[in-house]
């Protein structure tokens, strides 16, 4: 398996450029649902608000993943009510875990791989349902992501592994 050396940024919250690149990350999880909520249950199948907080925390560390995953779920249910106001703290419970996986990963190893994102992905993933099952209280529901959400889940690896290496990377 190929494993490809990225430049990583570390980016403080006193930084201009953080709060920049959060910015485009948000946009990009807030556009990325509205067009997969365009086929039906695309939602819940492609997972697309997870994608750029993966990217975000991965390439610019854990403060701008984290700052993705919290204010990418809020502003969408604001702005177009997806994800429902129901279905919020375990979206923000599974973002907030993905930025710190990814974040970790990418400062731990300094790398990137497809091995090292199916880690992460399933790690966030896995305490996703867990706590998820913990705060409602039924499995079959904290395990939809991952049952229905397998295309999702790939995208999130094989996609976030190309938009890392291919297009942040130059």
């Amino acid at each position: 398996m190929k494993t490809t050396v990225i430049q990583l940024y570390t980016l403080d919250y006193k930084e201009a450029k953080t709060y920049l690149a959060v910015s485009l990350f948000i946009v990009g999880n807030m556009m990325l649902p509205q067009l997969c909520h365009l086929v039906p249950q695309g939602g819940t199948t492609w997972l697309p608000i997870y994608f750029f907080t993966l990217i975000g925390a991965y390439k610019y560390g854990w403060k701008v993943g984290l700052l993705t995953a919290v204010f990418s779920p809020v502003l969408n249910s604001l702005l177009f009510g997806m994800p429902q106001a129901a279905a919020l703290p375990a979206i923000l419970l599974k973002s907030v875990l993905l930025a710190i996986a990814a974040g970790y990963a990418a400062q731990r190893f300094k790398r990137v791989s497809i091995p090292l994102l199916l880690t992460v992905v399933l790690s966030y993933q896995i305490a996703g349902i867990l706590g998820e099952w913990a705060m409602i209280g039924d499995f079959t529901r904290a395990v939809q992501d991952f049952r229905i959400g397998l295309p999702g889940i790939a995208l999130q690896i094989f996609g976030g592994y190309s938009f890392i290496k291919y297009i942040i990377n130059k």
